[in-house]
């Protein structure tokens, strides 16, 4: 097989260091060409970190890069461009106030003679990239017209427009439809035909399966595991992705629940394009008990905590607090009976960055200092300080601008900022995103004492070692179904990701 497919591109001893964490370990890595090399590991196992590097995003701290047998240096992405590599990036990388086309051509726009932009010729080759897509959607659009799942192909015809001949995908399919993923794969099938090199990255395992040729396994930025596809089942890349060694978050000591606090009966949404996003959802919480929520991207997780929030008018079911209906119809409502929710992308959703960190504390609570016409700052200094000593956020001065802090600091301040609603449900949504191992442990230290004062905690999370640490119970969600419910302290770590990778889910009782 490996004289089939020859290496296109090696990195050696690549080692990539950021403060505070190691990315990527002394990595030896063999892109073959003509085939579909698949990447897999757990949330920050280092995958995104690698194909930075490939891709000219990054640049190694040690090692080496070769490209068809010669030492390469990808300083930018131009460069990695210039030499055939492209990108389709996990998180969307468009400009939603441009067309279609403006968007696949943006930095390298087709011109007559160097003096104006050829629109029609942009159009035209836009056309053609989505008739290969099997796409209906025209090139003139405004791509903030486009539902998610479309925006994704569009970032995929972008890359397949500059004739690629190493091409990664990091989670492609995670906002696309089944029939969507189904033309995705067909694309692969003629590129790789044609001798493209493609690296798929996916948390979807049985995905992996079906579509790769060699798998690479990542596990804390070491590779675990690699080999050819061909006698590779679920359970071996479990056993490699998981491995015998967890990260060091100690469960804390058991603590005595109190009465239901919360309640959601048959929660469904439907996704733009067809389908449910959440689909018939129902679980309780007690006082003092923390629910992870474990699933993979595209799941439904985040679009479940989000109608509890009421961002989304169209869901349908039932929640309650306490036995109490939950009945407002907005977000503050939501946060006035009880409720309050830690976003997972906490500088878009949770922060105004340059406000100071006493008015991003304060800011869901204002009414608390209000007098007559003006605000009590005295009061809400003396409340913001002491949140601030509270959730122990290391800050030189309350005055100075929340971007000024480390992002363990900036995520203790939108707990802080939730906190003060006083809420009887915290929803989280991916809390550790983005922080190092140190402030994600103060987090999870945080989490344990709400919970000890009898908070109620709902927290979604990609990341198993997490949701198996900081859990008293997990619900684990497959297409926007809950398929199985486990006991944390008495789970086998590997059953909640095979739940999670179920092609058919269970059926709940009605």
């Amino acid at each position: 097989m490996s004289e089939q497919h020859p290496i296109g591109l090696t990195l050696r001893n690549a080692t990539k260091v950021y403060p505070g964490t190691v990315a990527l370990n002394k990595v030896d890595f063999d892109l073959r060409m003509g085939v579909v090399n698949v990447l897999v590991g757990e949330n920050g196992a280092g995958k995104s970190t690698m194909m930075k590097v490939i891709s000219g995003v990054e640049q190694l701290t040690e090692g080496e890069i070769t490209l068809d047998g010669q030492p390469v240096q990808f300083n930018t992405t131009a460069d990695a461009v210039r030499n055939g590599v492209g990108i389709v990036f996990q998180e969307l990388n468009l400009f939603p106030n441009m067309s279609v086309a403006e968007n696949i051509f943006i930095a390298r726009e087709k011109t007559r003679g160097g003096v104006d932009i050829d629109a029609a010729s942009q159009i035209s080759e836009t056309r053609a990239l989505m008739q290969r897509l099997e796409q209906d959607i025209a090139p003139e659009t405004l791509v903030g017209e486009l539902r998610i799942g479309q925006q994704q192909i569009v970032e995929i015809a972008k890359s397949l427009a500059q004739d690629a001949r190493i091409l990664i995908l990091d989670e492609p399919t995670s906002a696309l439809s089944a029939t969507e993923v189904e033309v995705l794969f067909r694309v692969i099938g003629d590129l790789t035909a044609s001798g493209v090199g493609i690296v798929y990255i996916s948390h979807r395992l049985e995905e992996l399966i079906r579509i790769g040729d060699y798998i690479t396994v990542l596990r804390d930025g070491v590779i675990t595991g690699s080999r050819p596809m061909e006698g590779v089942d679920m359970d071996w890349i479990v056993r490699n992705m998981i491995g015998a060694a967890s990260k060091d978050f100690p469960r804390g000591e058991a603590i005595e629940f109190g009465p239901e606090v919360f309640r959601a009966e048959h929660v469904s949404l439907p996704r733009a394009g067809g389908g449910m996003a959440v689909d018939d959802v129902s679980f309780s919480l007690k006082s003092g008990e923390i629910l992870g929520i474990y699933g993979l991207m595209g799941a439904g997780r985040s679009e479940l905590l989000e109608c509890v929030m009421a961002q989304h008018p169209n869901h349908a079911g039932k929640f309650f607090i306490s036995g109490e209906p939950l009945i407002a119809k907005d977000v503050s409502g939501r946060i006035h009976q009880g409720v309050a929710l830690i976003p997972e992308n906490r500088k878009i959703d949770g922060l105004i960055e340059i406000m100071a960190i006493r008015e991003n504390i304060t800011l869901s609570s204002l009414a608390d200092f209000k007098r007559f016409f003006d605000l009590d700052l005295k009061a809400e200094a003396r409340t913001a300080l002491d949140y601030i000593k509270r959730l122990t956020i290391k800050v030189a001065s309350p005055e100075n601008p929340v971007s000024s802090l480390s992002g363990g600091n900036q995520q203790k301040v939108v707990i802080g900022k939730a906190l003060m609603t006083r809420p009887k449900v915290l929803l989280m949504d991916e809390p550790s995103r983005g922080i190092d191992i140190g402030a994600k442990a103060e987090v999870f230290r945080v989490m344990r004492d709400l919970a000890a004062q009898g908070l109620g905690i709902v927290f979604v999370t990609s990341d198993l070692d997490e949701v198996m640490a900081l859990s008293d119970r997990i619900l684990v969600i497959a297409n926007g179904r809950v398929v199985d419910t486990f006991e944390a302290k008495s789970t086998d770590p590997a059953q909640v990701v095979a739940a999670a990778n179920r092609k058919k889910v269970k059926e709940t009782a009605a």
